[in-house]
């Protein structure tokens, strides 16, 4: 079997076509996210509430950005390992070592997006807290 020589001979479209294509495939990626992911669903969640809680802080704007940055970064990451884990099980339900690897990693990039996400808000969103409740 020979490779095209250029990827594009494999996508088909070009143009307006292609973005149009491109926009209903990530929609359905994140219907598919929502539908059978419940990690992702609860970190949406929590992005519907703490994303207008950053933009209304009394704090600079580059400080806004960082934490609707950080917030919206988990729900990212957490798309990304639930890729990893399909890929892994399409190959099948027998236990393989790497599979487990690929699957911890995955893991461990979701626990430092939420890590970042959580320290993030700390630095910012703590200062403001304390002199609301001081």
């Amino acid at each position: 079997m020979t490779e095209p020589a250029d990827a594009t001979q494999l996508k088909g479209k070009k143009g307006l076509k292609r973005l149009l294509n491109a926009t209903r495939y990530s929609m359905q990626g994140f219907a598919a996210a929502w539908k059978k992911e419940a990690a992702f669903r609860e970190e949406v969640l929590l992005c519907a509430v703490l994303v207008p809680l950053a933009v209304c802080l009394p704090v600079s704007a580059f400080e806004k950005l960082v934490l609707v940055q950080a917030t919206l970064f988990v729900p990212l990451v957490e798309i990304l390992n639930s890729a990893v884990e399909a890929a892994v099980d399409r190959f099948g339900p027998e236990i393989h070592p790497l599979a487990g690897y690929a699957k911890d990693l995955g893991s461990a990039a979701v626990f430092m997006a939420l890590c970042m996400a959580a320290l993030a808000w700390i630095v910012v969103a703590g200062p403001v807290a304390c002199s609301f409740f001081a």
